[in-house]
């Protein structure tokens, strides 16, 4: 390859030391995850587009087609996946007889979607999520319960205060009914904008779809009702709306909230302006936010679907939630919130007088790693103080020589320097690994 190279928007690339940062979210809620019995999958990238395509009449938009490039006249039957739900779904029916229900499942992958990039939205990013799937029936504590699970790994992490907004599909939907507004999607749509073009906008723009102004403004002063307990339900009813499919929601949304307030209380924010676009939803959704960059929009979803995997003879509803790492380590990065300690995990660089000591230096190091201590060995032999200018600029904090008094090793930071043995010492625990620093610690 030569030449100038073109970026692709979209399609991120962080640096060595912004990667570490990622990587620590990823071990973390890894772990986490982990921690509440939730068992490790990944599924292929490509799913057939028809499976892709049913999933929310703007879903084909979204896609990326593969196919060969040698195949002339063959149609893009294969596109990469733009979330990890549907193929999870997939892989539910796939492999049902082998799974033992109900069956919880965390997934960390790429996805792709053909987006517009703009700030946090990109074309190929990493997602990591869970569910909870069950066969025949799926009982609604598990949609208290991943919440509670996605709050244990971000307070794990250097992330900003967060809220878990939620509402449930059957609210908007039975309250729309009532209202005699059967085109529920539209309605939804409309309601979601919202926030971008104002309440009499979307009045207008409801009303431009066919409902009156009454059933307008009652649409959007439903959209109007939060609480961080159960008096949304008060909310709703003084709005003088009736419908079972309503009923049958708020008493779903209700126990959600709940729960949420005797186990995390403040954690959860019912808030019936939440919809969440893809159309598998069927109750409970969820919206992650960071407090007070709401406008940057969420940093993780999910919800309850009921329908999306069933082979005709037997339905598995689940529930689910996500992060968006790539969304929420970009925004943490470039607001100078969280950087890398170093750009490498070496911990020591074992420094070189001659290239004729490179396999002692060589045996030095291998010492180190035994005992689980990143190591490298200078790239070539020189004068010490262009090896501790090479370990400064990488951030290395330790340099290792050989004198005439034996082995020394150098903190660069502080310049204190001291024989050692290197078949038993080890750095301190804090600068085995690089960490992250925020803005306060950096």
């Amino acid at each position: 390859m030569s030449g100038k190279v073109t970026p692709l928007s979209g399609f991120p690339e962080f640096l060595p030391s912004d990667r570490i940062v990622e990587l620590e979210f990823l071990d973390t809620i890894r772990e986490t995850f982990e921690l509440h019995g939730f068992a490790s999958v990944e599924t292929r990238a490509v799913e057939p587009v028809e499976r892709l395509s049913n999933q929310g009449e703007d879903a084909d938009k979204e896609i990326y087609g593969v196919r060969r490039l040698a195949a002339e006249g063959e149609d893009a039957s294969l596109g990469l996946h733009f979330d990890l739900t549907v193929p999870f779904a997939r892989y539910v029916l796939e492999h049902g007889g082998k799974l033992a229900f109900p069956f919880r499942r965390y997934q960390i992958q790429k996805v792709w979607r053909g987006e517009r990039p703009q700030e946090g939205r990109y074309r190929e990013f990493t997602q990591a999520d869970i569910d909870i799937v069950d066969s025949g029936e799926l009982p609604n504590h598990y949609e208290v319960e991943l919440p509670l699970v996605i709050a244990d790994a971000l307070r794990k992490l250097p992330v900003p205060e967060f809220v878990i907004k939620v509402n449930n599909r059957k609210i908007p939907e039975g309250f729309y009914r009532g209202l005699g507004l059967d085109d529920v999607t539209t309605v939804l749509r409309i309601v979601d904008k919202i926030d971008k073009i104002g309440p009499e906008k979307v009045v207008e723009r409801l009303v431009e779809s066919g409902a009156t102004d009454k059933q307008a403004r009652l649409a959007v002063q439903l959209a109007d009702i939060s609480s961080t307990d159960t008096s949304f339900v008060e909310q709703v009813r003084a709005l003088g709306v009736e419908h079972p499919t309503l009923d049958e929601g708020l008493e779903q949304l209700s126990q959600v909230m709940a729960a949420a307030t005797e186990h995390a209380p403040g954690l959860l924010l019912a808030d019936l302006r939440i919809a969440r676009g893809l159309d598998y939803y069927t109750g409970a959704v969820y919206e992650i936010y960071l407090v007070g960059q709401e406008a940057f929009g969420s940093v993780g979803g999910g919800g309850r679907y009921d329908a999306l995997a069933s082979d005709g003879k037997t339905t598995y509803p689940g529930v689910g939630i996500s992060i968006g790492v790539s969304r929420l380590v970009h925004r943490l990065i470039s607001q100078g919130l969280l950087k890398g300690s170093r750009s490498t995990p070496t911990a020591v660089l074992v420094a070189l007088n001659a290239e004729e000591d490179r396999a002692e230096a060589m045996r030095t190091a291998a010492q180190l790693r035994g005992r689980g201590i990143p190591v490298e060995v200078a790239p070539a032999a020189a004068k010490f103080g262009k090896q501790i200018k090479f370990a400064d600029r990488r951030g290395i904090p330790f340099v290792l020589f050989s004198t005439e008094n034996g082995p020394e090793i150098k903190d660069i930071r502080s310049g204190e320097q001291v024989a050692v043995d290197p078949a038993t010492w080890a750095p301190p625990a804090v600068d085995v690994r690089p960490k992250i620093n925020t803005q306060e610690n950096s």
